[in-house]
């Protein structure tokens, strides 16, 4: 995630730059046979021109706004996973003591029993983004070509590679017993696992008498948030923003910006011979504008691939790790993530 203001140039010439550099190669080809050949098929009459990226334009809003909608609905989404993070620690914290309990532990078990509760949920979190970080067929990264070679650049030096990212095996080692480790580690969803471990230590917990069975309905109606959170995230990510929006917004500013040059030398030539060259600047701009729209929705409609534009998960599963750590009284504490390069992940 961005947490810079502004852009810089350097920014902006890193996200679109290249492209530039194409527009006004081919800008200036458009121009250079308009002037020499005064081929009259080369004018298109702006009318048409004008209309078409109108509709482009309308075209782009709306998918922008659409993947706005799902980057949007991931940060709440990860937003209600701290709230619900935090009632989970408060509720473990309150409602397992020996009350009812037949035969009574000593308070040293009792914390024992709460600290492993509260670090298999830090496990879950770092399970969870693990997860949602592997690539999926349409993200950029996996593409071919030249968009797959730059999402795979941007991950390493703008993404998840520039934090070393060894932090969810070592956070699971970490915080989940040696016992179950390997177990959960092995399952294709291990987030998911983890989760019916804890409902399964609550119940044995229920047993010994050790919680209620009102405040077991409670505890486990937080696991079940817990589910409800990670089957959204998982919807965003596996179900792609629908490819027929995506992909004909590409083609339909492709068109746009192939038919510009045609309209913009006609219209600057009436400008007179020096007019003609305006023509270049002008179709450049015009053209970088329209595709940095579309290019702004289309990578923003994942917000799960490891990227800058992604919802920061690991500074988020680092902040509720610290809130969860101190509600159980540890006092050597995990470094916040920092931002680097003005980019938090």
């Amino acid at each position: 995630m961005f947490i810079v203001k502004n852009f810089n140039f350097r920014r902006v010439w890193r996200f679109s730059g290249r492209y530039i550099i194409g527009f006004t190669l081919y800008a200036t080809l458009v121009t250079l046979i308009y002037h020499y050949s005064h081929s009259k098929w080369l004018q298109i009459p702006w009318l048409p021109l004008s209309l078409i990226g109108t509709a482009v334009a309308f075209y782009v809003g709306f998918k922008n706004n659409s993947s706005y909608g799902r980057m949007w609905e991931a940060r709440k989404i990860w937003g209600a996973i701290v709230n619900s993070s935090r009632a989970w620690g408060m509720y473990v914290k309150s409602f397992i003591n020996n009350k009812d309990a037949q035969n009574p532990v000593s308070a040293e078990s009792l914390k024992e029993i709460k600290t492993r509760l509260i670090h298999r949920h830090i496990a879950w979190l770092y399970a969870l983004r693990s997860q949602l970080l592997v690539v999926t067929p349409w993200e950029h990264a996996s593409q071919r070509g030249n968009i797959g070679m730059s999402a795979q650049v941007a991950r390493e030096r703008l993404g998840i590679g520039m934090i070393e990212d060894g932090v969810t095996s070592y956070e699971m080692k970490l915080y989940l017993p040696e016992s179950e480790h390997d177990e959960l580690m092995g399952y294709r969803n291990t987030a998911t696992q983890i989760i019916d471990k804890q409902s399964e230590d609550l119940a044995e917990l229920t047993e010994q008498g050790l919680v209620e069975d009102i405040r077991l309905v409670e505890l486990q109606n937080i696991l079940y948030h817990f589910y409800e959170h990670q089957g959204k995230c998982e919807r965003i990510k596996n179900f792609p923003f629908p490819r027929q929006y995506g992909s004909m917004g590409l083609i339909f500013v492709g068109i746009f910006i192939f038919l510009l040059p045609f309209g913009m030398v006609s219209e600057f030539a009436k400008l007179g011979d020096w007019g003609v060259w305006l023509a270049i600047p002008f179709t450049v701009l015009v053209s970088w504008v329209y595709l940095v729209m579309e290019l702004v929705g289309d990578y923003s409609e994942n917000p799960f691939q490891g990227m800058s534009n992604d919802i920061p998960m690991l500074s988020l599963c680092r902040t509720i790790e610290i809130d969860l750590l101190e509600m159980i009284g540890k006092k050597e504490l995990p470094p916040k993530i920092e931002s680097k390069d003005g980019i938090l992940m």
